[in-house]
């Protein structure tokens, strides 16, 4: 459950750690984010020298959320943390070349097939 103003870390080597998010692309008046759906989000912590900087505003997928997830077959999935992984301009390609921890396989279902194929470990 991501809504406005919601801090997420960052799950890939583009540079950034931590993005705020400022509009779920989903719907026209969609309050809250989950697994798989994209946002906008500004950068608010980076690390210098790095392929995205401080205050950059990016597009993101939320692959790791704290609040429990139903999936289809009635189990629920909850992480210790919000993460998201930047993505390249409008595609749903990532914008860095690993992805750290797990992603859930929702991800995959939801057609970010290339950061599902890059995760360390699918849940």
């Amino acid at each position: 459950m991501i809504q406005l103003r919601t801090m997420l870390n960052v799950a890939d080597n583009t540079g950034a750690r931590i993005i705020q998010c400022f509009h779920i692309m989903v719907g026209s008046r969609r309050r809250y984010g989950q697994l798989g759906d994209v946002i906008v989000a500004t950068v608010k912590e980076a690390e210098p020298r790095r392929i995205v900087k401080t205050h950059d505003v990016v597009r993101a997928v939320i692959i790791r959320q704290r609040q429990n997830f139903r999936r289809k077959d009635g189990s629920y999935i909850c992480f210790d943390e919000n993460a998201a992984v930047i993505l390249e301009g409008k595609s749903k390609e990532p914008k860095g070349s690993r992805i750290l921890g797990p992603v859930p396989r929702e991800i995959r279902e939801k057609g970010f097939e290339k950061i599902a194929a890059l995760a360390e470990e699918l849940i």
